[in-house]
C-alpha cells in the first residue's frame, strides 16, 4: 500500500485549483477506495453569451418554443445539446 502524502491548507480555490493542476491525486487519494456520490442539487456552471440570429430563424424558433411550451432559449440548449452529441458520436475528421 502506498503512502499517502497530506494535503496542504489552501487559502483560496485559486490556490487549490492551483495545486491540483501540477499534483499528482493518486500521492493524495486512495481512488481505490473512492465511492460514487450523486449530487442532485448540483447545477452545472452556465456562461451567458450574446447570439446574433436572423430575425427570421429567431421568430421560427419561438414559435417552436411556444408550440412545445417551453422558453425558447431552453430549446436553444435542447437543440444545440442534441447536435453537440450526435457530432461527437459520429467519426471523427481527419487533423492536419
Amino acid at each position: 500500500m502506498k503512502a499517502r502524502k497530506k494535503l496542504p491548507k489552501f487559502r483560496s480555490e485559486d490556490q487549490e485549483r492551483k495545486f491540483w493542476g501540477q499534483a499528482d491525486s493518486t500521492d493524495y487519494v486512495d481512488w481505490a477506495q473512492a465511492k460514487r456520490v450523486v449530487l442532485p442539487e448540483l447545477k452545472p456552471s452556465q456562461r451567458t453569451i450574446s447570439l446574433r440570429l436572423p430575425a427570421m430563424m429567431l421568430a421560427e424558433l419561438k414559435w417552436l418554443a411556444h408550440k412545445r411550451d417551453v422558453p425558447y432559449q431552453s430549446l436553444m440548449k435542447v437543440f444545440v445539446a442534441e447536435r453537440l452529441a450526435k457530432e461527437l458520436r459520429g467519426p471523427r475528421p481527419a487533423r492536419d
